[in-house]
């Protein structure tokens, strides 16, 4: 088991960043889901990184390592940048707070198409990667990305074709923008002993859970409708195919041993996906659940909807979760279902 040592966070922490299909709203519900002993903590989408903060403010991560990934470049450089130089980002936010005071809405397009898109593009031409670009990440861009992302309708995160932001800015009355406090906490937070934030797929990721791991996955959800899809939180999108590679390697993560909790619309093709009997075999259980969506071309649709919750732990409370939480280190097998079943029923 990797082991860190536990770090005292302050005040408890909320996500810096809004972020679409953020689970604030269902951390109550995914909750229920959450293994009660695992080793590690992996999550391959990060985006707000709600379900971390929550572990992280309830304890849950005290002594672990923790894995936080994302594909996202521009995400995974504002972060690593907060962390590690989050007085140069206030001071950045604190003087964009200022000129949004006054300027208002001309203010975030000012922002949006005269800086924050020309500066970005600048560098991931000298980057040449989008690795290189989020190691690159400088304060300013980071400062202008959480504000556009506090300015701008809904906290979307949206690349157009030719990889520019397009987010059109926001009604809102009085945004917080600039709250140091909560910066710096979120700072602590994400630079805690045995905390890692990379950019990589989610693959790449998955690959690594292991027998006692707790894996929890976000993606972009399946479209429920035409007007319902939103999937461009890169300029490459996720499609399809996409869906069907991430329940591959869930059941393979699975199959390992680890714990998995995924988050997802409930569209046939994911219905059909974690219905399948090679899902099912993992462990895969699919839990309806109300939720309501914020995202949708038509303000009509935007609603009480259900979504799924798809996990190998049905409920925490669960025997067979119990069961695996005692793991003699000698054992590296999983146990055989039929056993498990038994054990569960005893």
């Amino acid at each position: 088991m990797d082991t860190v040592q536990p770090q005292a966070i302050p005040v408890a922490v909320r996500p810096p960043l809004k972020w679409a299909g953020g689970k604030r709203q269902m951390l109550s519900v995914l909750a229920e889901h959450y293994p009660p002993v695992f080793d590690r903590y992996l999550e391959p989408f990060l985006g707000s990184g709600a379900v971390f903060f929550d572990l992280l403010n309830t304890g849950r991560l005290d002594g672990r390592t923790t894995r936080l990934a994302d594909v996202n470049p521009d995400l995974i450089g504002c972060y690593r940048t907060l962390r590690d130089r989050p007085a140069a980002v206030i001071r950045e936010l604190a003087r964009l707070e200022r000129q949004y005071r006054t300027g208002g809405a001309a203010c975030y397009y000012d922002v949006r198409d005269r800086r924050f898109n020309p500066q970005r593009a600048a560098l991931l031409a000298r980057s040449g990667s989008a690795a290189r670009f989020a190691r690159a990440y400088p304060a300013s861009l980071a400062a202008m990305l959480i504000f556009l992302n506090r300015t701008g309708f809904n906290g979307l995160f949206r690349l157009n074709r030719q990889g520019a932001f397009n987010v059109p800015a926001g009604r809102y009355d009085d945004p917080r923008i600039c709250d140091e406090p909560h910066l710096r906490a979120v700072a602590t937070a994400l630079g805690r002993s045995g905390v890692s934030i990379t950019l990589r797929g989610f693959e790449a990721t998955l690959a690594q859970a292991r027998l006692g791991d707790f894996v929890y996955c976000d993606p972009p959800y399946a479209p429920l409708s035409r007007t319902a899809c939103f999937a461009s939180y890169t300029a490459d999108g996720f499609g399809a195919e996409d869906q069907l590679r991430l329940r591959q390697a869930v059941v393979s993560a699975c199959e390992r041993g680890a714990y998995v909790v995924v988050s997802n619309s409930s569209a046939r093709e994911i219905l059909h996906a974690y219905g399948t009997e090679q899902a099912r075999d993992a462990g895969l259980v699919m839990r309806r659940v109300p939720a309501r969506r914020a995202i949708n071309s038509k303000a009509s649709a935007r609603g009480p909807v259900d979504e799924l919750i798809i996990s190998n732990v049905t409920r925490a409370e669960d025997p067979r979760a119990r069961l695996y939480a005692v793991r003699p280190r000698m054992v590296r097998a999983k146990p055989r279902r039929a056993a498990v079943d038994a054990l569960a029923q005893a």
